[in-house]
């Protein structure tokens, strides 16, 4: 059962979890034309969503019958406010039952619902009341949704983009339903705008089909996860991005999966939290960017041999590069759990292709292809070598396209390229979006004529499985050599006191006008004489591993941007550094 309160829904002394499947409902992996259909159809059994609090105590719980009587509900009231069929309701996505219920009753009334981030950016409150001001113009929204606590930075933005209704979840609930006939979405219709990272001052929202998510959930349902009835999901990811929200809340629903969330804040600031709810609700599914296992390996300790993941079957990775040696100390910190490394499952996608492009085999270990690094570099071809070194580099292989979908790795000429030739990865399919809202432009340089999007990747084919070696307009041009400022960031990470996300870099233009690399670097010494040993020791290491010399920039904790799925912002680092945002703590003395 559940109970009201003043947020939706709270702790009860009787509150009990959804189960993990429903016996006397057989499942449906797909074969749904909407989302509504889905929730239909999910709702005659017992499975649903259930919601964990900073502590780890079970605070709400929505089982997708009460989640779709909730959704109509909401969206007689949405109606009843004067919103018309089409328009586009912003609500803020915070991880808690008020939003599934108006993202769900978007569906059922025939309006767009454009999710936005619900936690405080890097910048502090002006920075996100721009950031959500940005996307409400994009998006031309009629109407906001939001929280009570962040009722006044979401009212500040509203403003700021001309929007005049913004309502609080417990606002919308007072208002009286409108007895119309709800007229939901059909299958070629939008289902929703994702805007989950990019520009503040002109995000492209990504325009998502009801067909494009079905057939994406689809393909993660039965081929990438093949999931099956006593799979019990759990997600700590944000739900404004495309991996949390498509890959953990409306996937599952789709395949009336049971998920346990915890919102991305607590995880932030207890990430074994994660692992122990996990092994406390026996899961099977849950995803994560690298740097989530890496911290929630890092801060288990002793607690690992307390926990049972045994039944953990797929820890999927996306969102970033995979980073082979972060799984292995994951496994190795883990495995007196009972975790299983053959569960990693490395997989590729973006919001533009809905969430997923490619998914490794769910029941094979993962596979890893070192390269010789010279040529990598001069080449852009991976050749094979049998043992890593300081002249090698390692890739995860992150598997093959979704049925029904086509990848191609060109050369800037536009030539497919052959196995392990290095070039920039398109592809196209039925979860392909249908473009950026009110962005012909943006639209026409994404996707070709002959309908393949650009992706901005590069990569290789190796046995029909793709490879992601990083991000075209991040790689650096340096003295006629291809560099990838992973390498100089994993370098200058592995240095102490250094940890994952404290570095970034990137190229800027010289005096004499040749590329100059920067290296950005979070510092939490205060003393003068431990900064400068530390800015050496980063120096000596980025030569070492990548030959080349830098500028080593020590800068405040906290200073670099990360997009909403945790990827470092290279290009957002470099305009903060060029326009002063990011000050240097320390003056640069000479290099010995």
């Amino acid at each position: 059962m559940s109970v009201d309160t003043g947020r939706g829904m709270a702790a009860s002394p009787e509150l009990q979890r959804t189960p993990r499947r429903t016996e006397d409902l057989p499942q449906r992996l797909g074969g749904f034309t909407t989302l509504a259909e889905g929730l239909d159809y999910a709702a005659k059994g017992k499975t649903g969503f259930n919601f964990y609090g900073g502590r780890g105590a079970l605070a709400a719980v929505l089982p997708y019958a009460e989640l779709r009587h909730r959704a109509i509900s909401t969206a007689r009231q949405l109606l009843a406010i004067g919103l018309k069929p089409g328009q586009r309701v912003a609500v803020v996505a915070e991880t808690a039952p008020d939003f599934m219920q108006v993202f769900f009753g978007c569906q059922y009334a025939g309006l767009v619902p454009c999710p936005v981030p619900y936690s405080m950016y890097i910048g502090g409150r002006e920075a996100y009341v721009q950031r959500v001001a940005g996307m409400f113009r994009a998006a031309d929204v009629a109407a906001v949704i939001t929280s009570e606590d962040l009722r006044g930075p979401i009212a500040d933005g509203a403003a700021l983009a001309a929007v005049g209704k913004v309502l609080t979840h417990q606002e919308l609930a007072t208002q009286p339903e409108a007895m119309t006939r709800l007229e939901g979405f059909g299958p070629d219709d939008v289902a929703y705008i994702q805007y989950s990272s990019g520009s503040t001052s002109a995000p492209k929202g990504v325009l998502i089909t009801q067909r494009a998510i079905m057939a994406n959930a689809e393909g993660m349902l039965q081929s990438g996860l093949k999931v099956r009835p006593e799979d019990r999901a759990f997600s700590w990811l944000p739900l404004y991005h495309d991996m949390g929200l498509v890959g953990f809340c409306l996937s599952p629903m789709l395949g009336q999966v049971t998920v346990d969330y915890l919102p991305t804040t607590a995880f932030a600031r207890r990430p074994t939290l994660w692992l122990k709810l996990m092994s406390d609700n026996r899961s099977t599914i849950s995803y994560s960017p690298t740097f989530g296992y890496e911290l929630a390996g890092r801060r288990i300790n002793g607690e690992a041999i307390t926990l049972d993941l045994s039944q953990w079957r797929a820890a999927g990775i996306g969102g970033d590069m995979v980073r082979a040696e972060v799984l292995n100390e994951f496994a190795h910190a883990l495995s007196v759990a009972g975790f299983n490394a053959r569960a990693f499952v490395p997989s590729y996608g973006m919001a533009e292709s809905t969430l997923a492009i490619s998914f490794a085999n769910v029941d094979a270990p993962i596979s890893i292809d070192t390269v010789d690094l010279a040529a990598l570099k001069t080449k852009k071809r991976a050749v094979p070598v049998r043992k890593p070194s300081a002249e090698t580099r390692s890739f995860v292989v992150c598997g093959a396209p979704l049925p029904d979908h086509q990848m191609e790795v060109r050369a800037d000429d536009g030539q497919v390229l052959e196995e392990r030739e290095i070039g920039r990865i398109f592809v196209k399919g039925p979860s392909i979006m249908a473009g950026y809202f009110n962005n012909a432009d943006a639209t026409s340089q994404a996707i070709g004529r002959d309908g393949f999007l650009d992706t901005g990747d590069m990569g290789y084919f190796l046995g029909g499985e793709i490879v992601i070696t990083g991000r075209a307009k991040d790689l650096i041009l340096h003295n006629g050599r291809n560099i990838w400022p992973q390498d100089i960031e994993w370098a200058a990470e592995a240095v102490p006191p250094l940890k994952s996300g404290d570095v970034a870099a990137f190229a800027v233009e010289g005096a004499d006008g040749d590329d100059e690399l920067v290296v950005l670097v979070e510092c939490k010494l205060a003393n003068a004489e431990q900064q400068e040993a530390l800015r050496k020791a980063v120096h000596t290491k980025v030569h070492q591993v990548a030959g080349v010399d830098c500028s080593i920039v020590l800068i405040p904790p906290r200073s670099l941007p990360f997009t909403s799925s945790g990827k470092l912002s290279r290009s957002g680092a470099r305009e903060r550094y060029l326009s002063g945002e990011i000050v240097e703590i320390a003056p640069e003395r000479a290099l010995a």
